[in-house]
C-alpha cells in the first residue's frame, strides 16, 4: 500500500516528536531506533523509509527540542514588559517544573554532555541551535549594547543549564532545591546587573 507524502511528512514529524521525547528522558544513548519506531507505531523496518541513519534522527529530534524550548521562551517574555522578559525566563527555566519533566525540558542539561561527545556533524547542529538561543536571549536584555548584552545572554544560559543539570543530579531533595535557589538567585542577579551598569553609562554620557 502505498501512502501520500502527506501521510509519510505527518509519520515523520511523529517519530520526531517522539524521538525528542525520549531522548531527553534517557540520553543519545539510552533509547534504540526499535524502541523508538514501536512507540511512534511502526516497525523498526519502516526507520530508513524516514531517516538515512540514526544520527540523523538524533539531529532532527534535537532540532525539534531546541525549536520548542524557544517557543516556549517566546510565550513566556510576551506576557511581560521588554526589561523583565530575561528574569521571566530564568524564573520559568529554573523550577521544579521544569527539573522534574526533562523529556518535555531544555535539550541542553538534558543532553548536552552526550552531544559534546558526538559526531562533528552532530556537535555542529547543537552548536547552530545553541547560538540561536543565545541569540534570542540577547534580544530580551534591551537598553543594553548588542555586544554586552550577547555576553550577558550566554553567561545566563550557562548559569541556568548548569544549575539544572545539578538540580537533577540532586534529585528531588533539598539540595536539589537549594541548587535551584542559588542558580536563579545568581542569574537574576546578572539580569538586573546588565541594565544598571549601561544606565550609569548612559548617564555618565549625557
Amino acid at each position: 500500500m502505498r501512502y501520500s507524502r502527506e501521510h509519510k511528512q505527518e509519520t515523520h514529524d511523529r517519530i520526531v516528536k517522539k524521538a525528542s521525547v525520549r531522548l531527553r528522558e534517557k540520553g543519545a544513548h539510552g533509547i534504540g531506533v526499535a524502541d523508538l519506531m514501536k512507540e511512534a507505531g511502526l516497525t523498526h523496518g519502516g526507520f530508513y523509509a524516514h531517516f538515512d541513519s540514526r544520527e540523523a534522527l538524533v539531529i532532527e529530534a534535537f532540532d525539534y527540542a531546541m525549536n520548542r524550548s524557544m517557543e516556549h521562551w517566546r510565550k513566556q517574555s510576551d506576557q511581560v514588559a521588554p526589561e523583565k522578559q530575561l528574569a521571566q525566563i530564568v524564573e520559568t527555566y529554573l523550577s521544579a517544573l521544569h527539573r522534574d519533566n526533562p523529556g518535555h525540558g531544555c535539550s541542553i542539561p538534558a543532553l548536552g554532555a552526550e552531544i559534546a561527545r558526538e559526531s562533528p556533524k552532530t556537535r555542529k547542529a547543537f552548536a547552530g541551535k545553541l547560538d540561536e538561543m543565545v541569540e534570542m536571549m540577547t534580544n530580551f536584555i534591551p537598553n543594553v549594547p548588542r555586544k554586552a548584552a550577547r555576553k550577558q545572554a550566554i553567561a545566563t544560559l550557562a548559569t541556568m543549564a548548569g544549575t539544572m543539570l545539578l538540580a537533577r543530579i540532586a534529585g528531588s531533595s533539598e539540595l536539589s532545591d537549594e541548587v535551584l535557589k542559588a542558580g536563579k538567585d545568581s542569574a537574576l542577579e546578572g539580569a538586573k546587573r546588565e541594565p544598571k551598569a549601561a544606565a550609569a553609562k548612559k548617564a555618565k554620557q549625557n
